[in-house]
């Protein structure tokens, strides 16, 4: 959610926004699980049911049936009928489903797509690395210099002062992910992204349809691959070894904290390399979260690099060990909701969700009954933390409770911890039911949140991680089927992932993944996510185009739309973990 006022000064007043939605079938584009559930929509005037054929490459009708009239749906203002074709188990290509005259886009039934969705969602990273030139034979057409290393113009990130008035030290910030489409880097949502890529390996490990191997040292094509280290886990440390230069010296007040941010002075337009942004670079105050955000993820860094690399995985424990203390002494100091100039404020003004996670993930690498006592005292443990909307950023306490109920422990009560992790998986279950396009989302009065992709994604985390603890097949196909809505089971008929799909999102706003404003530069990546519907439409263009729209509607493919249609690390880690999830159903 970083990205602001850039680029609105290329908003320009249009008619009405009519968006080409295609056939009135929708259809998950990309793929369906062979034995999975495979479920469309149909948009219909009709009441009554209509039948519906599945067609092979050929035009052969394979399968057959009816459709289910669902009525009116509030998501999208449409009047819809289900279309139930999971029991047809054959393989293939270039599927279509056809009713009420109307013949869907193509898609396969089949596994490779998810195998390959699971490395480009994590490849998209590399891409996003600040302070390292990318490589172009590692990412053909994605090379360019590297940013913010003090080589003119950048001002860069090796000796970044305070904003003025905070500190009087500078701070060697260099490397690390770019958060967005913007030039800013943020612990926040950096940690909330760290936690996912770094959940998904361990999950791999864990889980018992997980599959290690497939992301093992060589998978992404890094320049550390070759290193004899999984290479999410490669990915995920030069993130990391950001975050931990976040961390204030000793010696100075506030010590241990960790800034909550660093970005430019000012906001910069589109396009923009980040090896030409001029600007000045500022850290910003420390605060509570992020400086838990930071105690959580090294925490859990510590026990996952062990293996590997001992230094690392003992320099992230101190680094944990150190905010997790600096917190405790600063519990209320809380970012500055007015803090949005130059970058995005990531405002919170409650961190107990933080102080939950950071205390869970502290417990289940060292084993300590400080932070199992700190844990069992939180009212969070026992609180329903997982509401309609999921976690983010900003609501961090399932990251805790998630990796409590599956990571190993002596946790006194952990079957209640498991219990309360398969009680949200079912209403979400519910929530999946009761909408006609099967995502387990329905935000309060139909107002789609910022991110609204992504949180469509975390709910369904949730309920793959009930599958990972019971086994039960209503978990394994309530998860396989929040998939479809992404990638083009929705109102609009797009998939949301760039390159999946016949029609995808290609135009996320980015500064440097800018062809729509520059021939010169690409589109973002293969495996980019958008953010999707957001009923806010916080920017000029959005507003242009977008006025009185209809949750799922409140969308727009184009680069100047940073409200609905951005790029962002968390993002782009929620579709990793299901992607890998999904695959490793295959």
């Amino acid at each position: 959610m970083p990205a602001g006022p850039a680029g609105a000064e290329q908003s320009t007043v249009r008619d009405v926004y009519q968006p080409d939605t295609g056939p009135r079938v929708r259809v998950n584009q990309v793929a369906y699980l062979p034995a999975g559930p495979k479920n469309a929509t149909l948009v219909t005037g009709a009441t009554t049911r209509l039948p519906w054929q599945l067609k092979d490459a050929d035009g052969r009708t394979v399968a057959h049936g009816w459709t289910v009239p669902r009525g009116a749906d509030v998501s999208s203002g449409q009047n819809v009928h289900s279309i139930d074709f999971g029991a047809f188990r054959g393989r293939g290509t270039d599927f279509t489903l056809a009713a009420d005259g109307e013949t869907s886009r193509p898609f396969d039934i089949g596994t490779g797509a998810y195998e390959q969705l699971r490395l480009d969602s994590l490849k998209y990273y590399y891409t996003q690395r600040s302070g390292i030139a990318i490589r172009d034979d590692l990412r053909p057409g994605y090379g360019r210099l590297a940013g913010h290393l003090n080589a003119a113009p950048n001002q860069g990130d090796a000796n970044v002062p305070c904003q003025p008035g905070l500190c009087d030290y500078t701070l060697d910030v260099t490397g690390g992910w770019y958060d967005a489409g913007d030039h800013g880097k943020y612990v926040v949502n950096g940690g909330i992204s760290t936690w996912e890529l770094l959940s998904t390996y361990e999950r791999s490990l864990l889980a018992r349809t997980g599959q290690p191997w497939r992301l093992r040292d060589g998978s992404l094509a890094l320049p550390e691959s070759g290193n004899k280290v999984p290479d999410i886990l490669d990915e995920a440390r030069w993130e990391l070894e950001f975050l931990m230069k976040m961390q204030v010296p000793e010696g100075q007040p506030l010590a241990g904290m960790a800034h909550s941010k660093v970005h430019d002075a000012q906001w910069t337009g589109l396009p923009l390399l980040p090896s030409d942004d001029p600007q000045k670079r500022e850290l910003h105050a420390p605060t509570t979260q992020a400086t838990l955000n930071l105690a959580a993820t090294a925490a859990q860094a510590a026990r996952l690099y062990r293996p590997y690399d001992p230094a690392f995985a003992a320099k992230a424990l101190t680094a944990a060990r150190t905010a997790w203390q600096a917190a405790l002494a600063h519990p209320e100091t809380y970012p500055d909701p007015n803090d949005g100039t130059g970058g995005g404020a990531y405002p919170d003004d409650n961190a107990s969700d933080e102080f939950y996670w950071a205390a869970a993930e502290l417990y289940l690498t060292t084993g300590e009954r400080q932070f199992a006592d700190f844990v069992l005292a939180s009212p969070v443990h026992t609180a329903d933390i997982f509401g309609p909307l999921g976690f983010d950023w900003g609501r961090t306490a399932a990251a805790g409770r998630l990796d409590l109920a599956t990571v190993p422990s002596a946790l006194p009560g952990r079957d209640k911890v498991r219990r309360s992790v398969i009680k949200a998986a079912d209403t979400y279950l519910a929530t999946a039911a009761s909408q006609p396009y099967g995502m387990p989302y329905a935000p309060d009065g139909n107002l789609y949140d910022w991110g609204s992709n992504a949180q469509v994604l975390n709910n369904a985390h949730v309920i793959a991680t009930a599958y990972d603890l019971t086994g039960a097949a209503k978990y394994h196909d309530g998860a396989l089927e929040s998939m479809d809505y992404l990638l083009g089971r929705n109102a609009l008929n797009i998939s949301y992932v760039t390159g999946y799909g016949e029609v995808n999102s290609h135009r996320q706003h980015s500064r440097w993944y800018a062809r729509e404003l520059d021939p010169n530069l690409p589109d973002p990546p293969r495996g980019t996510l958008a953010g999707g519907p957001n009923s806010g439409i916080q920017d000029p263009y959005a507003q242009s185009r977008l006025q009185g729209c209809t949750g799922q509607f409140c969308y727009i493919d184009d680069i100047q739309s940073w409200s609905t249609n951005e790029t962002a690390v968390n993002w782009n880690a929620a579709l990793a973990w299901m992607a890998s999830f999904v695959a490793d159903q295959g």
